[in-house]
């Protein structure tokens, strides 16, 4: 099972809703966060930033042109082992609850069309009739 943390804000342009780090940087920008909750925020990014890689590919497609009509880009999701990365997204998760932002986690046995993997997650472009988007 994947596991996938989400802001129930949705991304416009992509009928999905935007991941949990989208709503962190929203929160790490905002002016009106206590010190503690700044302080917490950064030490997470922190430890994401040293412990999670970027994924390099997020679309099936290679195009760089503007003749494609509807680009469908890929969702992260952890994989069931990536224990670590999983408590500490709760961890964000609850300090942007307390934020004041909406967050979900959305399980699921088929991601879709898998378009980037490592060691803690994927990153996988949804099937049509996944509901994912």
């Amino acid at each position: 099972m994947y596991l996938r943390f989400v802001h129930l804000k949705v991304v416009e342009g992509m009928r999905a809703r935007a991941g949990v780090f989208s709503a962190a940087y929203e929160l790490k920008n905002a002016f009106d966060v206590d010190s503690h909750a700044q302080s917490r925020l950064e030490d997470l990014l922190g430890w994401f930033g040293q412990n999670l890689a970027v994924p390099s590919r997020f679309n099936l497609s290679n195009s760089k042109g503007y003749d494609r009509k509807a680009v469908t880009y890929g969702l992260s999701w952890y994989k069931p082992e990536a224990r670590d990365h999983l408590k500490k997204s709760f961890e964000l998760a609850a300090l942007l609850e307390q934020n004041g932002y909406s967050i979900a986690v959305i399980k699921t046995s088929r991601p879709g069309y898998v378009l980037y993997e490592d060691e803690y997650q994927i990153v996988a472009e949804p099937f049509a009739d996944s509901g994912l988007l």
